[in-house]
């Protein structure tokens, strides 16, 4: 296997990155962050919104919720949704 194997986290970290796609963070003690994720490491993320960064670690994130609907991946299969 190699060292840099995609996985769905670093997928969707890095397409809301790129993109600039605002997001909405949630964090475990109820907290909503809003901004765009301008980096990311295995361990924190780096929201930026108007002229303020805030670092937030990883362990305290439950949910990241894009602004509007994204496509990660391409469906290869036309029933692939519905597991036809």
């Amino acid at each position: 296997m190699s060292e840099k194997s995609n996985n769905v986290q670093d997928v969707f970290l890095n397409y809301v990155r790129k993109n600039k796609v605002p997001v909405t963070l949630f964090l475990v003690n109820g907290v909503k962050l809003q901004g765009i994720i301008t980096w990311f490491d295995n361990f924190s993320v780096l929201l930026r919104r108007e002229s303020h960064a805030q670092l937030v670690y990883k362990h305290a994130i439950s949910t990241v919720m894009p602004l509007g609907p994204i496509q990660l991946f391409e469906n290869k299969e036309t029933g692939a949704e519905t597991g036809e």
